[in-house]
């Protein structure tokens, strides 16, 4: 399985000027609505984080290529919307509800409640019975993605960029969720999550700072050991 277009980790993409803070939260104002959709319908408790980025990353090449960060926000939203038929594409061609649709059985999300709910955030720790498999100072080796995701379109936490490379366990930061079956309904599946060291020199070709080091946080199913 090959690179998605969202995963574009060591691909040129031109230099990267930080705004330190200077830059408006919303540099348009639809952008603050797409914000304020995606809440209230991920309110309605229909589908978790680990979805709804699976359904932008679902987004045809062309289409995620060319769309603003926000653009992909309302078109994955809106995937998930008529995936789970609580708008049709008649609606959506209309650019109104229809009159005849059953109520959606659910409590908003009032405005006030919004900055209470993103400061929780939605935490993705759990306790397991398992032991790590790893401990930090062991060599291992990411698998290839598909390894890790055999279908197409599955969502995973694995850079394209890091998959069949060799690193070292810095840390070991307990169970978690596991994004690549709670994306698909399948589960929460929680296991452990690493820190895990790379080189850059081992992650790209002809790095300008081989020796630079990369931290990334990966799951256990991602990595297998290497034999020293």
């Amino acid at each position: 399985m090959s690179n998605k277009p969202h995963d574009m980790g060591g691909l040129p993409g031109g230099a990267i000027v930080p705004d330190f803070g200077k830059e408006a939260v919303f540099k348009e104002g639809w952008h603050g609505r797409a914000l304020a959709l995606t809440l209230a319908a991920g309110a309605l408790g229909r589908w978790n984080l680990d979805a709804s980025r699976n359904a932008r990353e679902c987004l045809p090449a062309d289409d995620y290529n060319r769309f603003s960060y926000y653009e992909k926000w309302l078109a994955g939203l809106t995937n998930l919307l008529v995936d789970h038929q609580l708008v049709s594409p008649d609606e959506l061609r209309a650019g109104q509800a229809n009159k005849e649709a059953a109520d959606i059985a659910a409590t908003p999300l009032p405005a006030a409640k919004v900055p209470a709910v993103l400061k929780k955030g939605g935490p993705t720790r759990r306790a397991i019975a398992a032991e790590p498999c790893f401990i930090v100072g062991d060599v291992v080796m990411t698998k290839s993605l598909s390894q890790i995701s055999p279908q197409q379109n599955n969502h995973t936490r694995l850079p394209y960029y890091a998959s069949v490379k060799k690193g070292v366990i810095i840390a070991c930061h307990d169970a978690h969720i596991l994004p690549d079956s709670h994306a698909h309904f399948k589960g929460e599946a929680p296991e452990y999550l690493y820190g895990v060291r790379f080189l850059a020199g081992d992650l790209f070709p002809d790095p300008e700072r081989p020796g630079d080091e990369i931290c990334l946080d990966l799951f256990e199913s991602y990595l297998q050991p290497v034999k020293i």
